[in-house]
Formats: C-alpha cells, sequence, structure tokens
C-alpha cells in the first residue's frame, strides 16, 4: 500500500518552498505566464531595468535565464490554482526529482516494453519494502542510537554540523552558498517516515540483546515460578513506564533528558544521563565478561588438551585490541553490517536453544533438580529481568522515526507481550532441562563436542563483541559532550579530535578493567546493574515526569508516588542484597 499525500498539505508545502527559495532570488521577475517577456528592444540588454514596468518581469530576460529557470517556477506553479496545478501545467511533485522509483515517465512508458517495466518496477518496490526491516534500514537502526533516549548525540566532528565562523568572511561572489551554514551543533530533527512493520522489527532488535542469555541463570536463582511471575510483573510495570513516559513526550516534546529538565530542571536531566551512562557501560561490561567466558568454554571444548592456559581476565584484555579502534568511529552507521550480522548469530542460537531444549525435556523430563521458588537467591533474580528489558532508551526515537506517531503506543504493547513470551520461554526452558547445572554462559550447558554447539558458541560470542561499541556508543557521546561541549569539533583541530581518541580509549579501557572485576560472578554484576542503574530509568523517572507534570487528579499522582516509592525501594533492597551477597560469597 502505497502513501499519499493530501492536495492541500501539498500545495501549503509547495507554498513554503516557494517563499524559501524566493528570498535569494531578484525581485520583479518570475516565470508566471503573463509576465511581459522580452522585446526586440532590450533583447541585447544586459542589465534590464525592472523599474520601467510595473509588471512582473519574465526571468529569461536576466543573465543565464535560461539555466536558472527552474527556480523562478517552482514560485510560478506555487502560485496557480488547484485545477491548473494539476491538469495544465505539472505538478510541483512530478518532475524526476520527486517522482517515486516505481512510476517511470510518459516517455520511457512509450518505448518498447515500457509498461512491463514500469510493472516490474513497483513489484521490486514493494518487496523492498517488505524486506526493509532487516536489510537497508538496519542503519537506520543504529541511527536511533545518534539519538538515544531522545538526546541529540551525533558526533559533531561532521563538517555539516561543525560550528564556521569564518564563513562570515567570504565575499559574496557567485561561489557563495545562498544559504550558509547552520549555526547550531544539533542536527535537524527529519520527520519521521517509518511504517508500522518497520518500527515493529525495530522494536524487537531495541529489547532483544545479550541480557536474554543472562536469564536462564536468573531463573535458577529465582526458581521457575518465582522467576515467571517476577518476569511477567516486570513487563508489565516496564509498559506502565513506558506509558507515563509517552505521555510526558506528547505535552513536552523532546528526549529523555530534555523532559527532565522541561519538567525538573537541569539537575534532573543530568541525573537522567547520568543514569544512562551507567545502565550502557553496565551493559557494556556483561558483555565483555559474558564474550570471555564463552569464549573460554569454546577454547576449551576445541583444544586437543584437556583445558587451556588463557583466563577470563586474558580473554577480557585481549578484547580491547578490537573495542578500542571500534569506539574511535565517528560515525555509527558505518557499524552497521557487523551489527546486522551479530542480530542473525543472536537470533541462531536462539533458535538452537529452543530446539534442542524441547527435544531434551520430550524425551527426559524435567531435570528434577528444578525449584518453584529459591529462598536464598531469588533477590538476584529482579535486578536480571529489570536488565532484560533493556529497550527504554530506544523508546522514544523509534516513536519519532514513525509516520504516524500515534500508533506507537499499541504497537509497543504488542512487541512486549512478544519479549516477554520469548524472554520466559528461554529462562524457563533452560532452567527445565539443566536444573541446578545451569550456567550463566547458558550455551556452555550444551553438548560440547558437538560442532553446531562449537559454532553456536563462537558466532554467539562474535556477535555480542562487534554489537559491544554500539552500545558504549551513547555513554561515550554524554561524558564527552559534558567534557568538551557541542561544538568542539575535531574537523579543524587535530589536537581536539586526538584529545577525544584518548578519552573513548580510557572509557574503554575503563569499562576492561570494571569487567576483570565483575568477572568473578557475572549473575551478581548482572543484578547489581539492574537493581542500581536500569530499575531509576525504568520505574522512578517516567513516574515522577509523570507526576510533576502532566498527572492532575489526585489519584493518578497517588500511583505514581506509589511506583516511584516501589522502584525506589526495589533499587535499594535489590542493591543492598546483591552486594551483601557478593561480599559474602
Amino acid at each position: 500500500m502505497t502513501d499519499t499525500t493530501p492536495p492541500n498539505q501539498e500545495r501549503r508545502q509547495a507554498e513554503e518552498e516557494a517563499d524559501i527559495v524566493s528570498r535569494h532570488l531578484p525581485p520583479g521577475y518570475t516565470a508566471e505566464p503573463d509576465a511581459v517577456t522580452a522585446n526586440a528592444s532590450h533583447a541585447s540588454d544586459s542589465t534590464p531595468d525592472v523599474t520601467s514596468s510595473p509588471d512582473p518581469q519574465d526571468s529569461l530576460r536576466l543573465q543565464g535565464g535560461d539555466i536558472h529557470r527552474e527556480l523562478f517556477k517552482i514560485g510560478a506553479r506555487a502560485k496557480l490554482s488547484q485545477r491548473s496545478a494539476t491538469f495544465a501545467h505539472p505538478n510541483v511533485r512530478s518532475s524526476s526529482l520527486f517522482r517515486p522509483r516505481d512510476q517511470i515517465s510518459a516517455s520511457e512508458q512509450r518505448a518498447p516494453g515500457g509498461f512491463r517495466r514500469q510493472f516490474i518496477q513497483q513489484k521490486q518496490s514493494r518487496l523492498n519494502a517488505a524486506t526493509a526491516p532487516v536489510t537497508r534500514d538496519f542503519v537506520s537502526f543504529l541511527a536511533l542510537y545518534g539519538n538515544f533516549a531522545g538526546e541529540d548525540l551525533a558526533e559533531s566532528e561532521d563538517a555539516s554540523l561543525a560550528t564556521t565562523e569564518d564563513e562570515e568572511d567570504v565575499p559574496a561572489t557567485e561561489t557563495r552558498p545562498l544559504l550558509g551554514r547552520r549555526k547550531s551543533s544539533r542536527r535537524p530533527i527529519p520527520p519521521g517516515n517509518a511504517g508500522t512493520t518497520k518500527s515493529f522489527f525495530t522494536l524487537l532488535k531495541a529489547f532483544i540483546g545479550t541480557g536474554i542469555m543472562f536469564l536462564p541463570k536468573a531463573f535458577k536463582n529465582g526458581g521457575i515460578l518465582f522467576s515467571s511471575i517476577t518476569l511477567v510483573t516486570v513487563s508489565l510495570l516496564s509498559c506502565l513506564s513506558f506509558h507515563l513516559l509517552l505521555l510526558c513526550r506528547r505535552r513536552y516534546g523532546g528526549g529523555y533528558g530534555e523532559l527532565g529538565a522541561a519538567i525538573g530542571g537541569s539537575r534532573l536531566r543530568s541525573l537522567i544521563l547520568s543514569s544512562i551512562t551507567l545502565s550502557q557501560i553496565g551493559f557494556v561490561c556483561s558483555g565483555v565478561i559474558f564474550i570471555a567466558q564463552n569464549l573460554r568454554s569454546f577454547l576449551n571444548a576445541v583444544s586437543p588438551g584437556p583445558t587451556i592456559g588463557i583466563g577470563t581476565k586474558s580473554l577480557i584484555a585481549m578484547q580491547l585490541i578490537v573495542l578500542i579502534p571500534l569506539a574511535l568511529i565517528r560515525d555509527i552507521s558505518r557499524l552497521g553490517p557487523a551489527a546486522m550480522l551479530a542480530d542473525v548469530f543472536i537470533f541462531i542460537g536462539l533458535f538452537y536453544i529452543w530446539y534442542y531444549d524441547i527435544s531434551t525435556l520430550a524425551t527426559s523430563g524435567l531435570h528434577p533438580s528444578v525449584e518453584l521458588f529459591n529462598p536464598r537467591d531469588f533477590t538476584l533474580t529482579i535486578g536480571s529481568a529489570i536488565f532484560t528489558f533493556e529497550g527504554i532508551g530506544l523508546i522514544l526515537p523509534i516513536q519519532s522515526s514513525m509516520a504516524e506517531p500515534g500508533k506507537f503506543p499499541r504497537l509497543l504493547y504488542i512487541v512486549m507481550v512478544i519479549i516477554t513470551i520469548i524472554f520466559t520461554s528461554v529462562g524457563a526452558l533452560c532452567y527445565a532441562t539443566f536444573g541446578h547445572a545451569t550456567r550463566v554462559e547458558i550455551i556452555s550447558n550444551y553438548p560440547q563436542t558437538s560442532k553446531l554447539v562449537n559454532a553456536v558458541q563462537f558466532l554467539y560470542s562474535i556477535a555480542v563483541l562487534v554489537g559491544t561499541p554500539v552500545q558504549l556508543f551513547p555513554a561515550t557521546r554524554i561524558i564527552e559532550t559534558k567534557i568538551f561541549g557541542d561544538r568542539d569539533s575535531g574537523k579543524k583541530s587535530p589536537a581536539t579530535k586526538w584529545k577525544k581518541n584518548a578519552f573513548r580509549t580510557a572509557i574503554t579501557v575503563l569499562c576492561g578493567l570494571i569487567s576483570i572485576v565483575g568477572a568473578s560472578d557475572l549473575d551478581k554484576f548482572v543484578a547489581l546493574i539492574g537493581a542500581f542503574a536500569c530499575v531509576p530509568l525504568v520505574y522512578i523517572y517516567p513516574a515522577f515526569l509523570h507526576y510533576k507534570g502532566v498527572a492532575r487528579s489526585p489519584w493518578v499522582k497517588a500511583g505514581d508516588l506509589f511506583l516511584c516509592v516501589i522502584g525506589l525501594a526495589a533499587m535499594v533492597y535489590s542493591t543492598a542484597v546483591t552486594v551483601s551477597t557478593w561480599i559474602r560469597e
């Protein structure tokens, strides 16, 4: 189904374009049909006098009039009546520049095979539209990380975004651009054009990440019944928090941090950005630990000897050799092919997990050590469950990218139901299959003599590795902007560029050091990140923003305060218990 632009909206857009162009054209000239045309007495004039006639002069009288004729036609077309704009004269959007890709011109249709060619192009465009969410548009998915949590985190190294004060000194010659470069370092927000199908797949990619691999151990920590209830409860509370955040966005606009500044002031904005930074660094560190432990199990499985001499800490250090150069990439969209391949590997791993667990349970039944509730470590399940729903940072930018943002809430709830089923099935099936033997690196539980398992183990590690720079990007840009400012660009200053390179290297090394500390117990590290960094972002801040900026009814305000208290209690209790358990063991 193709989108059509209403005639009134199209005419308004044409008038706006004509007004913009007319500011940069000499007055008194037009391309309208009733304009005064050139006569013999003026044919040789190099500088025609427009003051001698009160009527608009034909733009062809200007020097090079035939070259810039199309610029004057923009204004002339905007003044046509509705009938002449649709019948007597070509529409402003009917030129080859604005013609849809699935349409060809009349002259091309008259050529032999023209109609057949147009038919094939139309079919091809529909096929492209169907496959776009998982192919070409993955680069646009990565671009959302440049607008993470609705914040403008675009790299200022781009010359088109950098501030150029020296443009004012350029003389007004024919080579000087009509429009100067923008002074602001913020990018213009393009209008949303994503359809429902594309946004559906984008939301799935936003929520399904590395956190799903930590759920089997979380189910072991809490028991299969308690963990399932916890996961569903976290999903429902997350939906409520997303709804509150979208209501705030509807009234105030802007990103997550901008909502905090508009409702609670600059301190709340800084607090929100700090939580985003901590959560993203936590995601990166947990991924690095997971890669190291998974690769160690893989090397032990494929090595001829019983074990290898490389430990987890050494494998973490070796990852920095790959991560540091990737962290220096300014344009995040360049990571598109690698990140898309990573998602393919992740889904391959998920499908194998489902296949093996279901076939094993069908033949052997439930593992005898499975518990409904584990009273010893159930608090770790809460933090891990919250950690799994890590997509709140992409909620606002995905809504902005939609052509019809009003459909986003319903789409979000549908996606939440789907991913809750996926998360619960993976955690419950793995724990039901392996019981107390369930490991954090769940793929290590599968037969290590199987070449397929070894391949999945290795590919999944590579998938998490190439996706790590994408997760680190928002945290790096938030801190970098705080230190260097929005306009301090390295495009013209090599010193600034190398300072930023050194800073990004230091952030990556810091993540490696944190990973070495947390490598002793990955499931507790994940629970700590979920409880301390993710709980405020998902539950406390949205409820507080809605309480101060949107809620009017006493009952609604009471509900917001209740959610804030629940979130604060869960954060303090889960963090304290996780830390004490970690220290005790």
